[in-house]
């Protein structure tokens, strides 16, 4: 198969999936994305982390194709966020902090998001700002560098959704770095 002709890539962060007394077997969610059609449905670790190919080029509808699937077969919402190869590769090449203070960090998320974050919404995010906390936006991607342990950290799921204007999922950087490389573009 020509490199033209090949299905595009795309990886999906689910939001929920594991977490919160709901367990979803990772076996159940490649099945649920076979079921969607997609093909060469893999997962990375138990955390709602699924890799596929699939013919829709553009992203939200992806999203919100996989979102009305897994709301049907497990009864309540997944947000999605689907990046392809190509956006993991620049998502980890941003360096959103001086490398002295991601080094001496307790670690480094990535917060996926549906779009760009406004200028309300990047004011909100700033103002989270702490000794223990900081933050910085790109693109459709916050990072959220933590010095101390989370158990330290003011900021919770919750209030952090509500200064993003919506929903995000977050993956510890070395995941996400882990998953660019092992589904680099060609």
């Amino acid at each position: 198969m020509s490199a033209r002709s090949r299905v595009p890539r795309h990886v999906a962060f689910l939001r929920a999936i594991n977490v919160g007394g709901r367990t979803v077997r990772m076996e159940a969610l490649r099945r649920l994305f076979e079921e969607m059609g997609f093909t060469n449905v893999e997962t990375f670790i138990a955390s709602g982390n699924v890799i596929f190919d699939a013919p829709v080029p553009r992203g939200d509808r992806l999203e919100r194709r996989i979102e009305q699937a897994l709301r049907e077969a497990l009864g309540y919402e997944v947000a999605t966020f689907v990046r392809t190869p190509a956006e993991l590769a620049d998502v980890v090449r941003h360096e959103p902090f001086d490398a002295a203070d991601v080094e001496a960090a307790r670690a480094l998320y990535v917060l996926f998001l549906k779009a760009p974050l406004g200028d309300a919404a990047r004011q909100a995010l700033a103002a989270l700002r702490t000794e223990t906390d900081d933050f910085h936006s790109h693109g459709r991607e916050a990072y959220w560098l933590v010095r101390t342990p989370m158990s330290e950290s003011k900021v919770t799921g919750a209030r952090l959704e509500r200064a993003l204007g919506g929903p995000a999922t977050a993956r510890n950087v070395t995941t996400v770095r882990k998953l660019a490389a092992k589904y680099a573009a060609p």
